[in-house]
């Protein structure tokens, strides 16, 4: 059950210190003081906007650095199998069967592997669907995701959408249902428009929810039953950092409805912190999606030597559990608690569930009315004032009001982005009460 945030009359926090930190089995709380008390750049925009983690490039530097990342031979050099080299693939099949926590171990030859998610989309969109076809999609969504399916095979997204209201004690805001499936599938069929697929996305983004193995079960059933293809987003599935929201694999449940239709992606650039090196990988049990997908590798492919890379990385288990790992959920934990702090001190409601880089943040009642050029008018406020946040408009939320704001920053421009939030809404809330149908709460463990 979701309940209100519980007020506070405290005074505004100005950095993230022990305080936040103290349960924390690292020395980041110590590190996002220190960070804090630096002084940033004051004339440049604080971006709170983009979902990157830039929290752990110490660590990623010091183990791609290392001398076994360092090796050219011939083959590296030379033209590879499009689906990616086959010590690689091999790699990623033992990884994922690994974190995904697979009952049976993946298979290689079903493992493609591409220039990141984004040419993903894009591919498999133009294999699975002709001209004006479409998937389903929950509101809100990744907007991006909408120009990587029509960039090659003109492929729409038929909403899915979503909405704050709780119904009941087992609702919770923006919950996607098999009945909200079907009634999209139903108007989308009304329309004339030719329904191929379902886009999830877990953990989710914007909202950072995950979805329970009952609820994963229940999509995918939908989808068997009128023949959809799935493609499911878990990019951000090693970025769970509360140790209370338990995660769940598309690929760990056992028997998957219909595993011909069921393709997975998954990449560094988030749970790595590498969105500039782009890597990306898809899984599919469908040998013909795969060789489709691996016609198109030629236009997205990896160079050998950073695949090279990728393979030593992935099969590095030791350093991705006992320092990776642990080090960058703590990291994210702590300036996690630092922003949901500051929201509280405003009075800002927002949703959280421990995973992810963002929280989706509720700013309905600073708007004058209820409209998108309202959102609009606050996004340029903020902006104008130097901190550049997403707005709901951008993610399709059809409730004005919405804005996602990113937390995986260094300390210092987390201080400065929140001070400029704070100047922009007026240092507290302009209402006394939170809107009634949007009941929202930190994971458990956060919880005071």
């Amino acid at each position: 059950m979701f309940t209100l945030l519980q007020k506070e009359s405290r005074a505004p926090a100005t950095c993230p210190g022990p305080a936040s930190t103290q349960d924390l089995d690292s020395n980041y709380g110590d590190g996002l003081e220190r960070e804090c008390s630096r002084k940033p750049d004051q004339k440049g925009i604080i971006n709170l906007g983009t979902s990157e983690n830039k929290l752990c490039f110490d660590l990623l530097s010091r183990r791609l650095s290392q001398s076994d990342m360092l090796r050219v031979e011939p083959s590296l050099l030379q033209y590879p199998d499009w689906r990616g080299h086959q010590f690689l693939r091999e790699e990623v099949a033992r990884f994922l069967s690994f974190y995904c926590k697979r009952p049976t171990p993946l298979k290689p030859e079903n493992v493609v592997v591409l220039n990141g998610c984004a040419s993903l989309f894009s591919a498999l969109a133009t294999v699975l669907c002709e001209v004006g076809e479409a998937f389903l999609i929950p509101t809100p969504y990744y907007g991006a995701i909408t120009q990587h399916v029509y960039l090659y095979g003109h492929v729409r997204l038929v909403c899915v959408y979503l909405d704050s209201e709780v119904t009941g004690l087992d609702t919770r805001p923006f919950q996607l249902t098999v009945e909200r499936l079907e009634m999209a599938l139903q108007r989308a069929n009304s329309e004339g428009v030719k329904v191929k697929g379902l886009i999830l996305i877990n953990p989710h983004n914007p909202l950072g929810d995950i979805y329970s193995p009952g609820e994963l079960r229940d999509y995918l059933e939908f989808a068997k039953r009128h023949e959809l293809h799935v493609m499911v987003d878990e990019v951000y599935m090693l970025s769970v950092f509360e140790k209370s929201a338990a995660y769940c694999s598309v690929l760990s449940l056992e028997g998957l409805p219909d595993p011909q239709r069921t393709h997975v992606m998954w990449a560094t650039s988030k749970d790595f912190g590498m969105s500039g090196l782009r890597f990306g990988t898809l899984y599919t049990e469908n040998r013909d999606v795969a060789t489709a997908v691996a016609s198109l590798c030629r236009y997205h492919g990896l160079s050998g030597l950073v695949q090279y890379q990728m393979a030593q990385l992935l099969r590095d288990r030791d350093w991705i559990n006992q320092v990776y790992l642990p080090e960058n959920h703590a990291r994210l934990k702590a300036a996690h608690t630092y922003v949901a702090g500051e929201l509280r001190a405003m009075g800002i409601p927002f949703l959280s569930r421990g995973a992810g880089f963002f929280i989706w943040v509720d700013l309905r009642k600073f708007l004058p009315e209820a409209t998108f050029k309202e959102e609009m008018l606050l996004w340029r406020r903020f902006l104008d004032n130097k901190v550049l946040l997403s707005c709901g408009k951008t993610f399709e939320c059809k409730e004005p009001g919405w804005f996602r704001l990113v937390f995986s920053d260094k300390a210092h421009r987390l201080c400065l982005g929140m001070q400029r939030v704070r100047q922009v809404l007026g240092g507290k809330s302009q209402v006394a009460e939170e809107p009634r149908s949007c009941q929202t709460q930190e994971p458990r463990s956060q919880r005071r």
